[in-house]
């Protein structure tokens, strides 16, 4: 109930905004100007079975977001848009990590409604200055992104600037005050945490056939992390497309440490992707290791991409969304089929081992099927499934989704 009223406040104060507006414009000034509304609705059905003495989790769970952009006192260099999001359940089912269901299995979609997004956009040409609260997705999300899977999104408190001034090159940076996390308030895990953190983006595109991208991305208390990537999309002949990155990240100790405790971290991150698309065959080979801490170390030699959208890239059953101390070397094989008709169908087969000490963790079988729904613009919907078959690391693990996703904006 207490989420139904946060959610119909919000709706009001939407309202108030076009109110506020039309008083003001009868008195000759022009507060929003160019006012644009989207939303989501997205309800899910997730299944989580795991060999272990848990009761299985059966969420129904609901995303709601409202969000208005305006331009603001008849410019077209000043801007704002907030958002808000509900995650709503419809049972209790689930451990969404806020104290409800513990017994059963975790789906980490508690209950919540949030000011999730809340920002001032200042434009000039091709340079933007963005402050407040935001999503922030950089290259595929392996190091920072929104966690957009989950009901309730990953959100940064930030000032960014985004330069495109420079022909083909693309600039960000930011400075990041607080993490706001998928969890919820009150909860075991950490709904937000004050941090001091800087990132750093930069892409440049050489050709179609290459780009450039380096980063830093520097996270208090946690550490530095610089990568180098080249990715491409070249194209060989009418219907068929490779595409490819070939990435290298390293982490060292942090540049801003509040915590007394300095961590000596000396870890390193290798992925390799080729990918083919023939006329909508789909075909990608990867190899992607985070290196591992032997028995005994005194250094912290474990990589991990706490700020990452990390349920895209390991498997969906989402075993190592945390990364084992010995490390993770994953080899994967994807098949699949695209088209605007039958759209999106493919299977990923994941080879999870240690970086160190040879450890054999397990197998995992992920199948996806996405396509638009015909005749309601903005509606797709997805039926999404992973097998994890566990050797020395977790249990046997499946999990099953249902999801409707409907989008719509004036």
């Amino acid at each position: 109930m207490k989420n139904i009223i946060k959610m119909s406040l919000a709706t009001a104060i939407m309202v108030s905004v076009g109110t506020l507006n039309a008083q003001a414009a009868e008195d000759g000034i022009s507060i929003f100007d160019n006012i644009k509304v989207k939303g989501e609705i997205r309800p899910r059905y997730e299944m989580v079975d795991e060999s272990n003495p848990k009761p299985n989790a059966n969420a129904l769970t609901n995303r709601l977001m409202l969000g208005v952009n305006a331009d603001l006192f008849g410019t077209d260099w000043l801007s704002t848009y907030v958002e808000m999001t509900d995650v709503h359940s419809l049972n209790n089912n689930y451990n969404g990590l806020d104290g409800k269901g513990q017994a059963n299995s975790i789906v980490a979609d508690p209950e919540q409604t949030r000011l999730t997004q809340s920002y001032l956009d200042l434009k000039y040409k091709k340079t933007l200055l963005r402050a407040g609260r935001q999503m922030v997705n950089l290259d595929n999300q392996r190091f920072i992104g929104a966690v957009g899977w989950r009901q309730m999104p990953q959100t940064f408190d930030a000032v960014a600037i985004v330069d495109n001034s420079i022909e083909n090159l693309n600039f960000m940076a930011a400075y990041v005050t607080q993490v706001n996390t998928i969890f919820a308030d009150g909860g075991p895990k950490t709904n937000s945490a004050s941090t001091e953190t800087v990132l750093l983006n930069a892409k440049y595109k050489v050709m179609d056939a290459l780009s450039v991208t380096g980063y830093g991305y520097l996270v208090e208390d946690f550490g530095d992390t610089y990568g180098l990537a080249l990715t491409g999309s070249p194209k060989i002949s009418d219907g068929l497309t490779l595409n490819y990155r070939a990435e290298y990240a390293m982490l060292g100790d942090a540049s801003f440490e509040t915590s007394g405790t300095n961590t000596d971290n000396d870890a390193d991150y290798m992925n390799v992707e080729l990918g083919v698309n023939m006329s909508g065959i789909l075909a990608e080979v990867g190899y992607e290791v985070q290196s591992g801490t032997s028995a005994g170390s005194t250094s912290n030699d474990t990589f991990s991409t706490p700020l990452g959208t990390n349920h895209g890239h390991n498997g969906w059953a989402d075993l190592f969304l945390a990364t084992p101390t010995e490390g993770l070397v994953d080899m994967d094989i994807m098949v699949g089929y695209k088209s605007k008709d039958l759209g999106l169908v493919k299977a990923i087969y994941h080879d999870f081992t240690s970086d160190v000490e040879s450890i054999d963790y397990g197998t995992e079988l992920d199948l996806l099927y996405k396509r638009a729904i015909p005749g309601v613009n903005g509606l797709t919907g997805m039926l999404k499934y992973a097998d994890y078959s566990a050797d020395d690391f977790g249990v046997d693990t499946q999990k099953f989704w249902a999801m409707l996703d409907y989008k719509f904006s004036n």
